[in-house]
């Protein structure tokens, strides 16, 4: 396992105590061990979407929570009365999970849907108009008609 020494970078720099933590959270973690597979697109300059394979699982089994700049899906399948069934091999996993990601600044979830066992979670950034780049106009005084005028 490799670990990453961030000592000098808090000792010079301010505010980027969530970035050093990010960091080190993920190269502590083993991220749940590849179950469930996901795939991460970016659609557009600010539109993402997180698709997670979840073949066996409905709407119900399923939450998805977005808190302090993480999003978390989970599932867990309920209770099945399985008494009567009789497995010759079973290789659909049907355990639960629970895949987290970290989201920047201003990215938010706004829609999700389930189909054909894949679970798409679109995601969009919307930076607040005070943060947006905007030009600055630049005033010229006329002097020509101050220098006439005396």
């Amino acid at each position: 396992m490799r670990t990453i020494d961030l000592t000098p970078l808090y000792r010079t720099s301010v505010g980027f105590d969530r970035m050093a933590s990010t960091l080190d959270a993920l190269t502590r973690s083993e991220n749940g061990g590849g179950y469930p597979p996901y795939n991460i697109e970016k659609l557009a300059e600010d539109d993402y979407r997180i698709t997670v394979a979840v073949a066996g699982f409905s709407e119900a089994d399923i939450s998805i929570e977005s808190k302090d700049g993480e999003l978390v899906i989970s599932g867990a399948r309920q209770e099945r009365d399985q008494a009567e069934t009789q497995y010759l091999h079973r290789g659909i996993a049907e355990r639960a999970f629970e895949r987290r990601f970290k989201l920047a600044d201003h990215v938010r979830a706004v829609g999700a849907r389930l189909e054909n066992g894949l679970l798409h979670v679109d995601l969009v950034r919307e930076v607040p108009e005070a943060l947006k780049p905007r030009k600055i106009t630049i005033e010229t005084t006329q002097r020509t008609g101050e220098i006439a005028a005396e």
